[in-house]
């Protein structure tokens, strides 16, 4: 899920995906059929809250639901337990919307038992994908549910809860945000420091997506298992972007043996995007300035203004040089796929605007020469090796 500081989320209408741009083959359908998909990160359950849609269904908005998720392979969702950066300020409302969340995902599966599973382990997707059940699985994107408290971590580990992204669009009480200013820990806080730990003995994936840079590498420092990075791409194509990642902090993931799943949004993967409202809001501000906010000359001005500067879509080869540069600096075991669907709101490149659209991903690897193997590695065996070392340390410790 986007920060509010970069992008609003908005659902868009589900019309025919630039079937003129980009047509997979059938072999790329073929091997996103045949093999597993994962996607780390797809924000149903809080779109589902602002509009509930049934989406075991074909649905009118939104980037996914079960039929389009079939046609395009997708067999694990990490469904996001998203919890807004501002609820920590509320005693209990973090937690409280957590549980709710979960509920409803639990809820989905339990309304469409042919379409859905509850997946709680490896062994449990890899079952499930032979049944042709897709699995749920969950993330929690933001930590602020943990309340400072280590009991609400096996709380939410026995409701299925396999990784955390430690914070949000704002600094909490495990760590620093790239987004916020304010850095009160400088990285990790005493408690985020002592979760590190206790997720790697309970069993769950350390998300170092969102953090500020301090708190990446400390969460690197402490953590004896691999960490993720459930949603990020590369700030080797958005300079300045602290919210993605440096070249230096993807070899350190490698050396971690963890891996980065590549989000698809346009403004975590152009500069262009990633400037385009900045750019925009402030001739804005100064048409509101000289004409008056409210009057019907701004008015006429700033929709002239939109229209002639449309959004800068990024595009299905912009995200393939993604994937491409973590290949070339740490090889191709630590990279994987986090979309962000549902999270990043009108901003998906041109050729990936929905869960259908993963074939055409597929094909632009078969285009820049990856083989067979490699493509797997992406779609689903890097993230199954992360998340089996994770399990492995657990039973260990």
């Amino acid at each position: 899920m986007v920060s509010a500081v970069s992008l609003a989320v908005s659902a868009t209408l589900h019309t025919p995906v630039n079937a003129e741009e980009y047509k997979a083959s059938e072999r790329a359908v073929q091997l996103a059929q045949d093999n597993m998909l994962i996607d780390t990160h797809i924000d149903v359950p809080y779109r589902l809250t602002e509009h509930w849609e049934d989406v075991t269904k074909a649905t009118a908005s939104g980037d996914f639901d079960y039929p389009r998720a079939v046609a395009g392979g997708l067999n694990v969702p990490f469904m996001s337990i998203y919890i807004p950066a501002q609820l920590e300020q509320t005693p209990g409302a973090s937690k409280q919307l957590a549980h709710r969340l979960i509920d409803s995902m639990e809820a989905l599966a339990w309304r469409a038992p042919e379409k859905f599973a509850m997946a709680y382990d490896v062994a449990d997707v890899e079952e499930q994908f032979e049944q042709g059940l897709m699995s749920i699985a969950l993330g929690m994107e933001n930590g602020s549910p943990m309340e400072g408290d280590m009991a609400n971590l096996k709380e939410f580990y026995d409701r299925g809860i396999r990784y955390i992204t430690l914070s949000h669009s704002l600094s909490n009480h495990i760590a620093d945000s790239s987004y916020d200013i304010r850095r009160q820990w400088d990285g990790l806080s005493p408690f985020g420091k002592e979760l590190v730990k206790e997720m790697n003995n309970i069993g769950m994936m350390i998300d170092i997506s969102h953090v500020s840079d301090d708190a990446f590498w400390q969460t690197l420092e402490i953590s004896e298992a691999p960490v993720i990075a459930s949603h990020s791409s590369l700030r080797r194509y958005t300079p300045g972007f602290e919210r993605n990642m440096s070249d230096a902090m993807i070899k350190a993931l490698g050396e971690n043996g963890g891996v980065i799943m590549i989000n698809f949004g346009s403004t975590f993967v152009t500069q262009a995007a990633n400037r385009y409202r900045d750019m925009i809001n402030q001739q804005i501000e100064q048409v509101k300035a000289k004409y008056g906010e409210d009057s019907e000359e701004a008015k006429a001005q700033i929709a002239e203004l939109q229209k002639d500067n449309p959004f800068p879509y990024a595009t299905l080869e912009q995200v393939l040089d993604h994937i491409d540069h973590v290949v070339k600096l740490i090889g191709i075991d630590h990279v994987g796929i986090g979309s962000d669907y549902d999270g990043v709101g009108d901003s998906l490149p041109v050729g990936l605007k929905d869960v259908s659209t993963y074939p055409n991903l597929v094909q632009g690897l078969l285009d820049r020469d990856y083989s067979e193997a490699d493509i797997k590695k992406i779609l689903n065996e890097n993230l199954l090796r992360v998340w089996r070392e994770v399990e492995a340390y657990a039973e260990q410790h």
